[in-house]
């Protein structure tokens, strides 16, 4: 069977090239006789694919030399807990909830410290970014956390817009847009984002941590939830997901060979305007979300008829154009076109949308 066009929101649709290799490199790494996914992550055959991994990450996103980047495992979800467990100074932070995940992480931070949401767009939704003023910050607080794209709604904060304190360490859930688009690395006191969506295959959490951040802990915090034991060994404390990482290794290879985060930016731009452009110029669809704040990693639209989405769903599929079903608390459709979505995907959706707007207004 021929590839098909996978605008899935998790795990996500990964570059053909990657596949290619990790395929030719199944049964022998570079000579070893072995797989990375049956080779001891003691070895020095993996060594070099963790820290080549490590490496190429910190190149691509212009992570300063102050920061380290851990591999962990847990998804998001594990750092909604590690996050206040590992910076609890005062007791309290401060939220932006934009989103379901947003939500779920400051839900989860309130089992440890006391959480304070300076903004919430649950009002509407979460069809737009609410707009922060440094005011509405707290000069007191452990930190300030806030999600960069919500895959679930489709809305995006830009790197631009992100307001802060110099003195309070600034936490961004980047799990579905890293990769997508330049965001300042010194900005931030954490970036983490689950690999599954725009770096690789589910199963490994990546972790941006500036150093002044590592540090001892209360000892009654799990050993596995310390930043500083993960940072101590290099991130091999235990046994890591060896083979999640390879992969995540091989897609910063391959968004390194092909101009970096500057050149995905441009493309996913292009890729998104084609979407919005055929949703905007259309009797049919409807988009979720305020255009400003609209993503460009998830894409949202509707029908306004339910029985007409799901045969948008239906004929789509039939055509290779996969996943495209909304999220069950938004409906309606949802194309997620990270990085390894070629251009070439989303003009065959939108050549598909413009068909089935004819066939069926």
């Amino acid at each position: 069977m021929a590839r098909v066009y996978n605008f899935s929101a998790g795990p996500g649709t990964l570059p053909e090239e990657v596949l290619k290799r990790a395929a030719e490199e199944m049964l022998d790494y570079k000579g070893s006789g072995m797989s990375v996914m049956e080779m001891s992550h003691r070895s020095s055959w993996y060594e070099e694919v963790h820290n080549n991994a490590a490496n190429t990450l910190k190149e691509i996103m212009n992570i300063p030399d102050n920061y380290k980047v851990l591999f962990l495992q847990g998804g998001a979800h594990l750092q909604f807990a590690m996050v206040p467990l590992n910076l609890k100074k005062t007791g309290k932070a401060d939220y932006l909830v934009a989103g379901q995940w947003g939500k779920k992480a400051a839900a989860e931070a309130k089992k440890f410290i006391s959480v304070n949401v300076v903004a919430s767009s649950e009002d509407k939704t979460y069809s737009y970014i609410p707009k922060i003023e440094k005011s509405m910050l707290s000069e007191d607080a452990d930190y300030f956390h806030i999600t960069t794209n919500n895959t679930v709604f489709g809305t995006r904060l830009r790197d631009k817009d992100i307001v802060c304190l110099e003195n309070v360490p600034l936490v961004a859930d980047m799990s579905s847009n890293i990769l997508s688009e330049v965001y300042d690395v010194s900005k931030f006191g954490i970036i983490y984002a689950g690999a599954q969506k725009n770096m690789g295959p589910a199963g490994v959490t990546v972790v941006i941590i500036r150093e002044d951040l590592i540090k001892d802990v209360d000892a009654s915090v799990p050993t596995m939830l310390q930043y500083k034991i993960h940072a101590d060994q290099n991130s091999l404390y235990n046994t890591p997901p060896c083979y999640s990482i390879y992969i995540c290794g091989l897609v910063y290879e391959w968004v390194k060979k092909n101009g970096g985060v500057e050149a995905m930016q441009k493309i996913n731009e292009e890729k998104a305007k084609l979407l919005y452009d055929c949703i905007d110029n259309s009797s049919l669809y409807k988009g979720t979300v305020d255009k400003y704040d609209r993503s460009i990693m998830n894409v949202n639209f509707k029908t306004g008829n339910e029985e007409l989405d799901k045969k948008f769903i239906k004929e789509a599929t039939e055509r290779g154009l996969v996943n495209l079903k909304g999220y069950r608390t938004v409906g309606g459709m949802r194309a997620s076109i990270y990085n390894a979505m070629p251009v070439e995907g989303v003009k065959a959706l939108v050549e598909f949308m413009k068909e089935f707007e004819a066939k069926n207004s």
